[in-house]
């Protein structure tokens, strides 16, 4: 009987091991696929800012001198981190804005002065507010959550109900000489004046 009752013992330890084994393998399952989810819903948001950029380069009007000639790109930089990969090079692709291609440029400092007509800031860059106070008259600046405007950036973009939406500061797109479109103020979440 004593048999018996320790064959059930090791028959029974042997389930737990396969059932916690299962179980393991199983957390560490999820665990993967929640990374590649937030990877991929990471990337999308991504892939629709940069859809977003090129729409604002549709409704911004930049100042007449801007442009060293009539044949130059319309250059959006991205300073810092590039939390777009492909993804901006892909949505500019074949694309131009009153008859000035796009392009992208990557920079790790300050851009050369007169090179980006679109700014791109990453959210993580130290000291943007002073070099926002910096930026050439000309250059609509984007960037990312409300402290971006309060540093004087043009346009915000921000996380609402899941869903990528923008803020503008009227200000500052009027101090950088910039005008935009009523129909993109229109669809902005706010407006700061």
């Amino acid at each position: 009987m004593a048999a018996v009752a320790n064959r059930q013992v090791r028959t029974d330890l042997r389930a737990s091991r396969r059932v916690l084994l299962a179980l393991g393998v199983l957390t560490l399952g999820l665990a993967v696929l929640a990374h590649f989810a937030g990877a991929a819903e990471a990337t999308l948001e991504y892939q629709v800012k940069a859809a977003f950029l090129l729409n604002f380069t549709r409704f911004t009007e930049w100042p007449a001198p801007s442009f060293s000639d009539p044949q130059a790109p319309l250059e959006i930089c991205v300073l810092g981190k590039d939390p777009f990969g492909r993804a901006l090079d892909d949505v500019i692709q074949g694309e131009a804005t009153n008859g000035h291609r796009l392009a992208v440029r990557r920079f790790n400092g300050p851009p050369v002065p007169q090179t980006c007509r679109v700014l791109f800031v990453d959210p993580d860059l130290k000291g943007a507010a002073k070099l926002l106070e910096g930026v050439a008259p000309g250059v609509l600046t984007v960037g990312e959550g409300h402290r971006f405007l309060e540093d004087g950036g043009t346009i915000a973009f921000v996380l609402e109900d899941r869903r990528v939406r923008f803020d503008i500061n009227q200000t500052a797109a009027e101090k950088s000489g910039l005008k935009l479109s009523s129909k993109l103020l229109s669809v902005a979440r706010e407006v700061v004046k």
